[in-house]
């Protein structure tokens, strides 16, 4: 007979945080989301600490090159998705190592034989008003000039007119030559009133743009999460089938950190893998494995040699495992009782290993809640997946912008390797949905104002640091009458819209 645990699978949703004594020194300008990524030894540090406590999804809809450089600047980090050749994979990684503060690659481009119909429908497909004339429509091609908001009027402008009637060319722009030091690029958009400094190299081919309006952010950006070279930290999917070729050229590219990237990592596949990086580049990357939902899974792979472990097997919000294959665990249980596990293997053997919570997020609130439970940090793709940076299209469905999103499970993606049992490389049936997500702006617009969220609960609570919100955090089970009584009730809204 199969052996039943009775105790209810719970989600975050289940329970609220209750209030502790705020002292006069407990305001969110103190407040530290510091915390580790890797594992550390007692007594000593972590390898790599987060600056904040997220990390974004190994998806393809998530995590590029772009998102990478964006979280990075915020101190956190990205795994770049593993379903993409290995020769794409390590070329994102090598992007954002070479990246450069305040130099931006351009990610809208275009032909100066195109029209305005084309600027426009990029300029709704990226978010990006500033855009790139290049010969072959790349990012890197050779530089022909330059389309911003100013160069066309949409109301008297032919749609059909060509770009290279509209946009400002080379011979009319201040340009930067490539090796040109921030300071000094900054001092010719302010000497020349630019918004935009073009970088190029010496054979005419576009590198980067410097923007006006970086200028402070870059000034006032303490977070970024970097290496001892100074260069941004960042992460890469992998899988359990093809690591002996992977691995090794993207630690060639300088990745800082791997993942194991399975709907299922309670295996042997993933402790082969895990002992093959271990073997060879032990001092070079770190390699996180996943996903477990209980005390068993996570043992298995922490012997097995994993730096982080992450938790949740069907809970995120495109994730369709537990219909599919009815396997799965309450999110907050599942951390809860992995959070335990991991507090006592680093009694017993002084190692202490980093847990991520990996779905189940609804509400901001949810995360500081999986941070109190246990968690150490938290990987998201639907919350970041909503943000310029992420890779997917911008549209505009009925009278909403959303940006396109979908599963590695799903046929769109075919990541067969993350669902993989052994056997014949395909994917059988899909565990993810392909959806989109209501567009929300920038990546740092809306992290100032979730970390704003988080730190104002950890106020509540009076403490300071994610150690002592998981040592000293009060949690309440709740019914499912008072979360009524917790939103807006018993009114009538008023419609702000008009």
């Amino acid at each position: 007979m199969a052996k039943i645990i009775n105790e209810v699978s719970r989600t975050f949703n289940e329970y609220l945080i209750i209030p502790g004594l705020t002292t006069v020194d407990c305001t969110p300008d103190k407040v530290d989301l510091t915390t580790p990524l890797v594992r550390y030894q007692k007594g000593q540090s972590s390898k790599i600490n987060l600056k904040t406590p997220f990390v974004s999804a190994i998806m393809q809809s998530v995590s590029d090159d772009g998102m990478a450089i964006a979280l990075a600047k915020e101190g956190g980090v990205s795994f770049i998705f593993g379903s993409q050749s290995i020769e794409q994979q390590a070329g994102m990684v090598k992007r954002v190592k070479k990246h450069k503060a305040g130099f931006v690659q351009s990610r809208a481009n275009i032909t100066p034989e195109e029209t305005l119909r084309d600027i426009l429908n990029l300029k709704e497909k990226t978010g990006f008003s500033t855009i790139g004339v290049t010969a072959d429509g790349s990012p890197n091609g050779k530089f022909l000039g330059i389309i911003t908001g100013r160069d066309y009027r949409i109301n008297k402008d032919s749609l059909d007119k060509k770009v290279k009637d509209i946009m400002r060319p080379l011979p009319e722009l201040a340009v930067g030559e490539l090796g040109i030091s921030l300071t000094d690029a900054n001092d010719i958009i302010w000497d020349h009133k630019l918004n935009t400094l073009p970088i190029i190299d010496k054979d005419q081919n576009l590198k980067y743009f410097v923007f006006r309006k970086d200028y402070d952010n870059h000034k006032v950006n303490h977070n970024e999460l970097l290496d001892d070279q100074k260069r941004l930290i960042v992460g890469a999917g992998i899988n359990t089938r093809d690591y002996e070729e992977r691995v090794p050229a993207l630690v060639d590219a300088g990745v800082d950190v791997l993942c194991l990237d399975s709907s299922d990592g309670f295996s042997e596949w993933q402790k082969n893998s895990i002992q093959w990086i271990k073997e060879r580049y032990n001092d070079k990357v770190a390699v996180g494995a996943g996903n477990v939902v209980d005390r068993d899974g996570f043992l298995y792979l922490a012997e097995a040699g994993a730096d982080f472990i992450k938790v949740g097997v069907g809970g995120g919000s495109i994730c369709i495992t537990r219909e599919q294959k009815g396997i799965g665990r309450g999110q907050a249980t599942a951390i809860i009782e992995v959070a335990q596990a991991r507090d006592e293997y680093y009694e017993k053997t002084g190692q202490y290993i980093p847990i991520c919570s990996d779905g189940g997020i609804v509400q901001d609130y949810h995360m500081t809640l999986a941070l109190s439970m246990g968690a150490d940090f938290l990987m998201m793709g639907r919350y970041f997946a909503r943000f310029d940076e992420s890779p997917t299209r911008k549209l505009l469905i009925g009278s909403n912008y959303v940006k396109e999103y979908w599963g590695e499970g799903s046929n769109r993606a075919r990541n067969w390797q993350r669902y993989d049992m052994g056997g014949n490389s395909s994917l059988k049936f899909e565990e993810g949905v392909d959806s989109y997500v209501p567009y929300a702006g920038k990546l740092k617009d809306n992290l100032d104002i979730t970390t704003g969220k988080i730190k104002s609960t950890m106020c509540s609570c009076g403490v300071t640091t994610i150690a002592e919100l998981q040592a000293e955090a009060k949690i309440t089970l709740v019914s499912s009458t008072s979360i009524i009584e917790g939103g807006a009730h018993d009114v009538i809204i008023k419609d702000t819209k008009n």
